[in-house]
C-alpha cells in the first residue's frame, strides 16, 4: 500500500463484504463450520454463497455468516437460511456445486428447494 487514497479504495471494495458477514441483510444464511463441517466440505460452500450472494448484487439483503456446530453431523456440511417471518430451512450435505441453485431458488425467487433439505435426506 503506497497511499492514503489506495486504502480508502480497498476499504470500500471490502465495504459489502463485511456488511454482508455481520448480518445487516434481511435474510441470513448460516454454514456450519464446526470441524465436522469443514472436514465434509464445508469450508468451500461458504466461499461459494458469498461469491454466489455478491454475485447476484444480495449483499445488502442476505447476510452470510459461519457457526459452530448444528448438532447433525452425519448430514454436514449443513447450511441454514433464516427468512423473517418464515420457519428456518435446513440445507443438508451441501456443496459448492448445489449453492447457486439454493440461492436462486430459495432465496431470490422463494422456492425452497426441497430435494437438498434435512427432510428429504432423513426419509
Amino acid at each position: 500500500m503506497k497511499s492514503l487514497a489506495e486504502l480508502a479504495a480497498i476499504r470500500e471494495k471490502m465495504k459489502d463484504k463485511v456488511a454482508m458477514r455481520e448480518g445487516s441483510g434481511q435474510v441470513r444464511v448460516v454454514v456450519g463450520m464446526a470441524t465436522c463441517g469443514i472436514a465434509a466440505g464445508a469450508r468451500p460452500v461458504l466461499s461459494a454463497m458469498v461469491e454466489e450472494v455478491e454475485a447476484l448484487g444480495l449483499s445488502g439483503k442476505v447476510a452470510v455468516s459461519q457457526t459452530g456446530c448444528i448438532g447433525m453431523c452425519q448430514y454436514e456440511p449443513i447450511v441454514e437460511v433464516f427468512v423473517p417471518g418464515q420457519e428456518k430451512v435446513t440445507y443438508v450435505q451441501m456443496s459448492a456445486e448445489k449453492v447457486a441453485k439454493v440461492v436462486n431458488d430459495h432465496i431470490v425467487n422463494g422456492n425452497v428447494v426441497t430435494e437438498y433439505t434435512v427432510g428429504a435426506v432423513a426419509k
